[in-house]
């Protein structure tokens, strides 16, 4: 296991508590925690495993902070939460399976995509205009194949979601923000529970990295409910944006 210093523990808490913000506001919680965890020296495989097991904590804080918003979403999330379940751990095994060049090739234009309908303007829904049975399973199939890429890589997993709830189910950013949180941590969490078993996962930067997480996600939601939605909206479409660019550029070299 690769040692760390006083110093790597408390980066990585810095990183946490920024992941967790991030992570409750747009689902970008990865691109503050992931990139820490490779710069104190934890190879790329183990940095990744040890990232969605430190992201637990961020489910924990953001889902705390979205109760309000979560009142009412029973029904939907009855529908949503099996989705994300069975894909995190379908893309749990992939991770340990599979080589991850492939997948990750198509992230960058998910992500790009998903950051430009977040930017779009939102149209006003009817009062009781829920969308129909194609709707919802097709809701329910993104959610699936997003769960399975939550649980393979992870980076910006949320940003889909947010984009997806915003698209089809939800009214405001808050609430498509706290679905996010919970199908987003329950796809996390059971991917966790699978590299705890069967991965090597680094425990002291869990800690020190799942600390900070549960603090910053416990502050988001409080931040998206009391912040101008479009500016925080067209915030997050840019960061998705600017990670996009990032992560194609990191492919092609």
């Amino acid at each position: 296991m690769t040692a760390l210093s006083w110093w790597n523990l408390a980066l990585l808490f810095v990183a946490g508590v920024g992941g967790g913000l991030t992570g409750s506001i747009a689902g970008l919680a990865s691109v503050s925690t992931y990139p820490a965890l490779l710069l104190v020296g934890l190879p790329p495989v183990t940095a990744n495993v040890t990232n969605t097991v430190a992201l637990v904590f961020n489910a924990v804080g953001s889902v705390w902070g979205s109760r309000p918003e979560l009142a009412g979403q029973r029904a939907a999330l009855l529908r949503l939460v099996p989705m994300a379940a069975v894909g995190g751990v379908v893309g749990a095994v992939l991770l340990l399976s599979i080589p991850s060049e492939g997948f990750e090739d198509a992230v960058p234009v998910l992500l790009a995509v998903s950051s430009v309908l977040i930017a779009l303007p939102r149209r006003t829904r009817a009062d009781g205009d829920e969308g129909g049975m194609v709707q919802t399973v097709l809701v329910c199939a993104a959610v699936f194949f997003i769960s399975i890429y939550g649980g393979f890589f992870g980076a910006a997993a949320g940003v889909l979601l947010l984009a997806l709830f915003l698209s089809t189910a939800s009214d405001t950013l808050a609430h498509a923000n706290a679905t996010k949180n919970v199908v987003l941590g329950i796809a996390n969490g059971v991917a966790a529970l699978i590299f705890v078993v069967f991965a090597h996962v680094h425990w002291p930067a869990v800690v020190a990295m799942g600390v900070g997480c549960l603090i910053g996600a416990r502050l988001g939601p409080i931040i998206v409910r009391r912040a101008p939605a479009t500016p925080l909206r067209l915030g997050i479409a840019v960061a998705g944006l600017a990670l996009a660019v990032k992560l194609g550029l990191d492919a092609y070299r």
